[in-house]
This record gives structure tokens, sequence and C-alpha cells, in this order.
């Protein structure tokens, strides 16, 4: 009988599973745990992940992924070097394992590797969990995810939020699985999980949208349509490396057109602006000399002296204060590394898109 390793620091939980005991119905290991990293960067860049699904269908927030995140990373172009939430996220895995399972009495298991779906090969997942709710084979996937407080009512009675149930249907897409389960810690201090019904409707059209999409944007090697994801923005800053003074030329009737939106949405911005001041400041009337403002008992807005501190005001108002509280700081001398090294400086610059009145 194959046993699986339990973990000393939370016994309740398997933390890894021999290969043996995967048997997923569609599924087989394409890559062992214990593989390089040059391997498992190669074995991601060969299909789509769980990860990747939500981004391709806008699903991570627009500030930190996006479809052009997925293209570059597919074609060895990744800009992501790790953040301190994502190795949070990483280190406390186990944890969140723990309580999963002391909370639904469903043991789990980490995979043995990365596992590809057996017929379509550019169908791939590292799934966090496999879960074992009857003596054998893992009978469904779970996905552990760390959230903020900000997030917290997206996780209430029930509901789990788009990105990782699409990550957990993904889940249950390449390996054929009946179900999974999505688990999470919020603000540090509530722990929810959901068991999510395999979907065959939902899997059917993730199937065929990822493969065009597969085919595209990764074997064809077309780019994505551009988006307006603040994500996609701030990779574009850190595509190419500026060539100082040189011009690109762009189609004539291209560059009218975008010139032309571009302006239109800038008067249908401004007079949205106008409009949601309009009814800000009605809201900051009705709130008078309190911070909260109430409806029915229950919270309706808050208008607290909790924002940017007025450090000029401040130090004209009270400037012998202002002297007690002030101090020097050591600060770059932008200046002379400007003068110095201007490629360096250069470097490191953000591109700004201006676009003048007058013009084509």
């Amino acid at each position: 009988m194959t046993t699986i390793q339990t973990n000393t620091l939370f016994p309740d939980s398997a933390v890894s599973a021999p290969a043996g005991l995967l048997d997923a119905p569609t599924a087989r290991l394409l890559l062992p745990a214990n593989a390089t990293e040059e391997q498992w960067h190669e074995a991601r860049r060969g299909g789509i992940g769980g990860s990747d699904v939500a981004a391709i269908l806008g699903l991570g927030g627009g500030r930190y992924t996006s479809p052009l995140h997925v293209y570059e990373a597919k074609h060895g172009r990744s800009t992501f070097s790790g953040n301190e939430a994502a190795e949070i996220g990483s280190e406390i895995e186990p944890f969140l394992a723990h309580m999963f399972t002391k909370r639904s009495g469903i043991r789990t298991a980490e995979a043995p590797g990365t596992l590809v779906h057996v017929d379509r090969p550019w169908m791939r997942v590292n799934v966090d969990r496999m879960t074992f709710e009857r003596p054998g084979p893992a009978s469904g996937v779970l996905e552990l995810k760390s959230r903020s407080e900000y997030q917290a009512a997206e996780w209430e009675d029930g509901a789990v939020p788009d990105a990782p149930a699409i990550q957990a249907h993904w889940g249950t897409a390449v390996g054929g699985w009946d179900h999974g389960f999505v688990a999470a810690l919020v603000g540090g201090n509530k722990f929810r999980w959901v068991r999510l019904e395999r979907d065959e409707e939902m899997i059917e059209w993730l199937v065929d949208y990822c493969g065009r999409w597969f085919q595209r944007h990764v074997v064809e090697g077309f780019p994505p349509d551009p988006d307006g994801y603040e994500a996609t923005t701030d990779l574009l800053a850190k595509l190419w490396s500026v060539k100082a003074e040189t011009i690109a030329e762009v189609n004539v009737d291209r560059a009218s057109e975008l010139r032309a939106l571009r302006r239109d949405l800038k008067e249908r911005e401004a007079a949205l602006a106008e409009e949601i001041r309009t009814v800000e400041n009605e809201m900051r009337i009705l709130t008078g000399d309190h911070e909260i403002a109430t409806a029915d008992g229950k919270p309706a807005w808050s208008w607290k002296a909790n924002g940017t501190f007025a450090g000029k005001r401040f130090a004209e108002a009270e400037p012998e204060l202002a002297a007690q509280y002030t101090h020097q700081v050591d600060a770059l001398d932008l200046d002379r590394l400007k003068a110095e090294k201007p490629e360096t400086y250069n470097r490191y610059r953000a591109r700004v898109l201006r676009v003048p009145a007058k013009g084509i």
C-alpha cells in the first residue's frame, strides 16, 4: 500500500504524494516537482496554465498582469522577477492547506509536478494541492490564496472571485476531476473555502478560447491586440530599451484615427470628472462636520481626515512647529547623475506619452 508523506508541522494535511496516487483521468505528469528552474520555465512556456488563463481573460485585476504579459512570457521575455506578496503566498501555502483540512476534513497533498492534458499538450497546470476525499487516487484539486482585507466582500456568503475560480476550473479541465476547491486567507484572519463542481459548458468554452489564443499568439507568434489594462501600460514601459530621439514612422490614417479617438475620450473623461465632483461635493455637504454618513443604519460613505498631509500649508501656517519637525534626509543627486551618467539616467526614466494639440 502506497502512503502519503505528512507534514510534521501541520500533521493533518499531507504535503507530497507519489505519482502513483495521481491517476488523473485526463492528465499525465509532464515534469516532476524536483525539476530544475529552467526546465520549469520551459514547461510553462510550452502551454497555458491556470494563472495564464485568468490573465488571458483579463481577470488579473488589470493592475498586475494582462494578456500581453502572458504573450511576452511565452516567448521568453517575462519581466516578472517575483515580489513580496508572491513570496509570502508561497511560504504560507502549507498553513493554508492545513487550515483547509482542519475546516473541511479533506486531506490534501502536493502534486508530483506539472500536469499536462493527455490529448491537448498545450493544456497544463501546476495545482497548489490535490485533494483526497476517499482512499486511493486524488479526487480533486485545491487552489490556495492569500488576499487583503479590501477584497473581503468578494469572499462572503460562499462567493469566490472570478480569477481563482477560473484557476480551479482549469485544474479540473486539465486533470479530468469532477470538482475543485478554492481556499483563501482573507485579511490575515479570516479563512474561507468553497467547493466548485465541474462545469462542462465553462470548460468547453475555456478550452476553445484558450486553444485559439495559444495557436494565434504562441504558435503563430502574433501579439495580442492593445488593451487598457494598467498592467499592460507598465509592461510596455519596460519592454524596449529606448533609443533617444529616434523616430517611428506610423500610418497617417491610423495616427489620425487614434488622435481623434483619444481627443474624444479625453473630452468625455473631463465631463465625467466634473459630474463625479458634483456628486461627491453633495456627499461632503450632507456629511458636514461628521466623519461617517449612514443611511437606514448602514454605512453610506465616510469623509475622514486620512488623506495626504498638506506639508506646505502646515509649514506656512506653523513655521516654528514645522522647523521643529524638519529633518535632513538622504536624496539622490539627479542633476549630477544626469550630467555625469546620461545613459544610465535615461535608462531609469519613465516613458511619458504626450500628444500635441497641433499636428496631423
